[in-house]
């Protein structure tokens, strides 16, 4: 049985006695055992960190830059081995794992220009002999809690930024899949990074909860479900740190009465089903307008006998299996619940066989949902497509505006001016045109509105830089000694 341990001060380390089981997900075998921190471990961590960050913090900036441009080339020659570790936690496709890591270098790629991002500003002559500048200076300790979906690309998002920023991390990946996260601990440190500025704290629940009460960490980033982000945020802020906590989803694609009805239904398998649907920017909802539903569901699920639906490791398969066995059950409830709802479940994907004790499911596709049903209302987080009818394009705003999730929308259309407004009046933090998982690129910043994200920085590219740099504003006047006066007034230009 294989045990993974934690990363701190710059080597492996076991841990105690507390652990937890890691599967094999295409297989439902165990694969491994995590340990899971005591408060010990983690106060230990954090008093490392702590000491590494005040020398790392003084490192110049063109050393800070090496090690990210080192690292870049050790993840790119190196990234089948980093997706094949991915694929054997996760389960994902080992072609999906590899795009995780593309996507995760962008942001690595945008930290190495970190001579640029972490420019302050000057102003002289502000007063008679005064001047103004600002400087950027980083946060201290900051702890990154990672989601399972994405055990390297969103580790990638947030810890390259705040080693780059000059910060010293504690990163606790999921205890799912935390495998990637180690290797990526061990890839910064043959990159040069010093010991210590980077630690992996493996842990539950419990190690999260200490995280966020502990004095010696000075932010918090993380990225999970709605209720879990909403706890992160209340109780990081109420202990005085710096939070951003991202949350659920429910991602609308909207399809217009001119659009392309082929490559829209292209795209809503792509986006749905890709990653067995655990993406928090798939697309789940499927809105149809005008007169098009019928002839697009009939498109959709014409597409689908045809996935190749296997263990991640196999050159063929286009989807993988869900992360847990409970995962798997809850998705298939969501089906089974769709039909005494009202909905119309077009294809069910619980009736597709697989051999063996993996945590498999197939694809569904479910017609006339609603608002109101669970279907519609929860983030069911599988492959699982629900597709709502709207009269108008009035009438797919309204019901996009209306939920409570606004992570991510897309709209198909033809039309250059329908898609001009659709960007004006939707309330989501990204929008696809034609293009159904916005994620933006590493020089723009990731992030939803509404009850998609607690804090108000959204994550990587420039906004991360602002979450783990402080301002500092310094006023500076050099007097002549016959200068000097006393005033009790307050100072004025």
């Amino acid at each position: 049985m294989k045990r993974i341990g934690h990363f701190v001060d710059g080597q492996v380390v076991d841990g105690g006695e507390k652990t937890g089981p890691v599967y094999n997900p295409a297989t439902g075998e165990q694969s491994g055992e995590v340990a899971l921190a005591s408060g010990a471990e983690l106060d230990n961590a954090v008093d490392i960190a702590r000491k590494a960050q005040r020398e790392w913090r003084t490192t110049p900036l063109a050393k800070r830059a090496g090690v990210m441009f080192r690292l870049r080339q050790i993840v790119t020659e190196r990234t089948d081995e980093l997706a094949r570790i991915i694929t054997s936690e996760h389960g994902k496709v080992v072609s999906d794992a590899a795009g995780e890591v593309a996507r995760g270098l962008e942001n690595v790629e945008f930290c190495a220009g970190l001579m640029h991002h972490l420019k302050g500003e000057y102003s002289e002559q502000v007063a008679g002999g005064v001047d103004v500048h600002q400087t950027r200076q980083p946060v201290g300790v900051v702890a990154c809690i990672t989601p399972f979906n994405f055990p390297a690309m969103v580790p990638l998002w947030m810890i390259t930024t705040a080693i780059a920023a000059g910060n010293a991390v504690i990163l606790k990946p999921s205890e799912r899949d935390p495998s990637a996260a180690l290797w990526i601990a061990q890839a910064f440190a043959e990159a040069g990074l010093p010991a210590g500025v980077l630690n992996v704290i493996n842990g539950d629940a419990e190690t999260v909860n200490a995280i966020l009460d502990h004095d010696g960490i000075d932010a918090v980033s993380f990225v999970g479900s709605t209720p879990i982000a909403k706890h992160i945020y209340e109780t990081s802020a109420a202990n005085g740190k710096r939070v951003q906590a991202l949350g659920g989803a429910k991602n609308h694609m909207v399809v217009m009465p001119d659009a392309d009805l082929d490559a829209a239904a292209d795209a809503a398998v792509s986006a749905a089903y890709g990653s067995a649907g655990e993406r928090c920017m798939a697309v789940s909802v499927l809105v149809a307008v005008g007169d098009v539903a019928d002839e697009l569901v009939g498109k959709v699920a014409d597409r689908l006998p045809g996935l190749k639906i296997g263990d991640g490791t196999d050159p063929e398969s286009e989807m993988g299996p869900l992360i847990t066995r409970d995962a798997r059950d809850r998705v298939a409830g969501y089906v089974e619940g769709a039909a005494g709802e009202g909905a119309t479940v077009v294809v069910d994907g619980r009736e597709k066989q697989f051999d063996g004790d993996g945590f498999f499911i197939g694809v569904s596709l479910v017609d006339n949902v609603e608002p109101g049903m669970k279907v519609y209302d929860d983030e069911i987080f599988g492959p699982v497509l629900s597709v709502v009818r709207v009269g108008s394009y009035d009438q797919a705003v309204e019901l996009i505006n209306a939920n409570q999730y606004a992570n991510g929308v897309a709209v198909f259309t033809r039309d250059g001016k329908t898609a001009r407004q659709f960007e004006f009046d939707i309330e989501v933090g990204m929008v696809g045109v034609n293009v159904p998982i916005p994620v933006p690129i590493g020089a723009y910043s990731f992030g939803g509105w509404k009850k998609s994200l607690f804090g108000d920085t959204h994550m990587y590219g420039p906004e991360s830089f602002n979450f783990y740099t402080r301002r500092k504003v310094v006023t500076t006047r050099w007097p002549e000694p016959s200068e000097s006066q006393i005033s009790l007034g307050f100072p004025t230009h």
